[in-house]
């Protein structure tokens, strides 16, 4: 940040709108400044008052989203690939991929190093991510030779053309090969009810440093071809899925142990010691456990960038309190959301959803009611399981999840936010397992047709105004009238001190606030149902 001090502002640059009505980043009449003190709901921004830096926000490479775009056409993949990643589409910074097989694979069960004990892996390769889609098995491939690294290199491609080579990728394994673990397999299903996180097996004692190596090869193999990754987890969720699956588990002090004495040591041996290690990558109720015992150690704190967080303990919950104690305890610590998405879908339409007869007409596929509205159920709607509470499962609505998570996990420490499967078919797949998803991008595999949902316009709002290195500046609403506890504001601002300020209504109607920065203000509007953007020049 070049300077905190800023400039009383006189007019906005620009002011843009994503709505319920059916506006998508739409330009709306700047605002204007005057001198004075805002009284009633007022939004007070604190350029002075710098938090966090940004590392971006984006979404994520999987094999199912390269399988559901080598069903279009080249040009027409390119131009969504260009929507995503292309600086006049969502310009997305911060990705995700996996490393071997996830549940977002067409046949899943792969790793990169098949053969059983081959402890210097000498049989280690990476072509499952390159080898295509057989047209003779998998009808309306256009692109046979379309597959994850092809998708991941386009994306470079997009970049690199406009000038931008900052695509930065966090990496996370779902396990490591099935010979590695205790169980011998990739996962176990059917478990005990009072052992519902105890399915994915765990690393042999003889073999913790093999895996360690194995994470280094996928490295290495990704930098000869030209992908750099930026950021790695040790695994993702290492509490376990219930066995559904492929994953491995850790707990809080066997992960502290293996990057202590394994992986970080590798890592920084290996010439990767500037790579950001994440640890956790799993949901947030559970993150100040991991944080306390990996950063407490100051052995593994050396080597970690930070904590990998997911949204799915609670369809509502942003665990504020939580990310913010963790980030006055260990404020050298980052926090990275690596994962979120509109999970368990596919179905009939749940009991309650407010057009339950469009849902089962159309879906969520190309319904952009259903996203805008309390649709939604998620994987613990009707938990039964232990340590499940279904009150923080209610109905939610799609759109508000995403923004005010990011708005509010901004607020209180996030430093990233990366959405799940940026594309999939028009049910929510291929899943191997079954475990269908919403995507910002649905695409029926069978037509061709192209849905971009509003999840997509929202996440390209926030994209294309919160760039890596910004700062998330003080946001305060203060005074909030009746019927205005449905607005959340953040705000960042950039390098040339250009202030970029979201706010979100969740209500059906339009609400007047104030926005106030030093000694100015000035009366905004914000349309019904919607998520609204303000860039000031300070």
């Amino acid at each position: 940040m070049t300077s905190l001090h800023f400039n009383a502002p006189r007019k906005s640059l620009e002011v843009l709108v994503t709505s319920e009505a059916g506006a998508t980043l739409e330009r709306q009449e700047n605002v204007s400044f005057r001198e004075g003190q805002a009284e009633g709901t007022v939004i007070i921004i604190r350029p002075d008052i710098a938090r966090q830096t940004i590392d971006g926000i984006g979404t994520s490479f999987t094999e199912a989203s390269a399988f559901v775009l080598a069903h279009l056409e080249p040009e027409q993949r390119y131009a969504v690939m260009e929507q995503i990643y292309g600086e006049a589409g969502a310009n997305f910074t911060l990705c995700r991929t996996h490393v071997g097989a996830c549940d977002f694979c067409v046949e899943g069960r792969y790793s990169y190093a098949p053969v059983a004990d081959d402890l210097n892996l000498e049989h280690f390769s990476i072509e499952a991510d390159r080898d295509g889609f057989n047209p003779a098995i998998h009808s309306g491939i256009k692109d046979p030779n379309f597959d994850l690294l092809d998708m991941i290199r386009e994306a470079q491609a997009i970049k690199t053309g406009q000038g931008d080579s900052d695509l930065r990728i966090v990496a996370s394994a779902w396990t490591a090969p099935p010979w590695m673990k205790d169980i011998g397999d990739w996962y176990i299903t059917g478990c005990a009810e009072n052992d519902w996180q105890g399915t994915g097996g765990a690393l042999k004692p003889e073999h913790l440093a093999t895996y360690a190596a194995y994470l280094v090869k996928y490295l290495q193999a990704y930098h000869a071809e030209g992908i750099d990754i930026w950021g790695l987890t040790p695994v993702n969720e290492p509490c376990g899925n219930n066995g559904q699956w492929e994953s491995m588990h850790f707990t809080p002090q066997t992960q502290r142990d293996f990057i202590k004495n394994h992986l970080g040591p590798m890592l920084h041996s290996a010439g990767f010691a500037e790579l950001k290690l994440l640890g956790y990558d799993q949901n947030r109720d559970q993150m100040e456990e991991w944080a306390d015992i990996l950063f407490g150690d100051a052995a593994c704190a050396r080597f970690t960038y930070g904590l990998a967080v997911h949204w799915y303990s609670s369809t509502f919950k942003v665990y504020e309190d939580i990310l913010l104690k963790i980030k006055e305890n260990y404020p050298e610590q980052r926090i990275i959301h690596t994962e979120g998405c509109i999970d368990d879908l596919g179905k009939d339409a749940p009991e309650g959803v407010s057009d339950p007869a469009r849902f089962k007409e159309s879906g969520w596929f190309d319904n952009d009611a259903f996203w805008w509205n309390a649709n939604a159920t998620d994987w613990a709607y009707s938990a039964s399981w232990p340590g499940v509470d279904p009150d923080d499962h209610p109905l939610y609505t799609p759109v508000h999840r995403y923004a005010r998570d990011i708005i509010v996990g901004l607020n209180n420490g996030l430093s990233g936010w990366i959405d799940w499967n940026i594309v999939l078919d028009s049910r929510g797949g291929p899943n191997h397992v079954g475990n269908f998803c919403g995507a910002p991008i649905m695409i029926d595999t069978d037509t061709g047709k192209v849905h971009y949902t509003p999840v997509f316009h929202i996440l390209k709002q926030f994209s294309r105004s919160i760039r890596p290195g910004d700062r998330v500046v003080r946001a305060d609403i203060h005074n909030n009238a009746a019927g205005t506890e449905n607005l959340y504001a953040c705000a960042t601002l950039n390098d040339e001190n250009v202030l970029s300020l979201q706010v979100l209504n969740t209500s059906k109607q339009e609400q007047d606030y104030s926005l106030q920065i030093g000694n100015r203000l000035t009366a905004v509007k914000i349309a019904a149902n919607s998520l609204q953007t303000v860039r000031i020049q300070l």
